[in-house]
């Protein structure tokens, strides 16, 4: 038997979530948050709606656009315990790691060219050093105002 404590407003929700009114209304508009009304026109939410929204922003915190949250919204939504038990999701996380491993790889790449440059600049120091010309002095000059 599910039991519901009283029914939340949008600002009460959007507190415990750590999120804003405007982001709830935006994740309504996008049909990842139900759109119930109360009897007096309210919005109004529930535990499982806040469950929704952990899921959520726990997502993007982790750099997931919203819409690759919406597998693990309707995993929720249709009863299972946790957001990422469903193939939908699963499929979202394969997609999420190849992604960040494909950036990971260029991350490597650019710091292997950053190493490389910074090799030869230093050797090209040394050499002007080694020649007579001693350390370099590199001054910024300022355009007078």
């Amino acid at each position: 038997m599910k039991v519901y404590r009283r029914g939340m407003r949008i600002g009460e929700l959007a507190q415990r979530a750590g999120t804003t009114t405007r982001a709830l209304r935006y994740y309504e508009s996008r049909g990842l948050l139900p759109a119930r009304r109360g009897g007096n026109g309210y919005r109004a939410y529930d535990e499982e709606d806040l469950r929704l929204l952990r899921q959520i922003r726990v997502l993007q915190d982790f750099g997931f656009g919203l819409e690759d949250t919406r597998p693990f919204v309707e995993c929720l939504r249709a009863g299972h315990p946790e957001g990422d038990s469903c193939p939908a999701s699963l499929e979202v996380y394969r997609a999420k790691l190849a992604e960040l491993d494909a950036m990971v790889a260029r991350l490597s790449e650019v710091r292997e060219e950053v190493a490389g440059q910074l090799a030869r600049a230093e050797a090209a120091r040394d050499a002007l050093a080694g020649a007579g010309g001693g350390e370099p002095r590199c001054e910024l000059v300022r355009a007078e105002e």
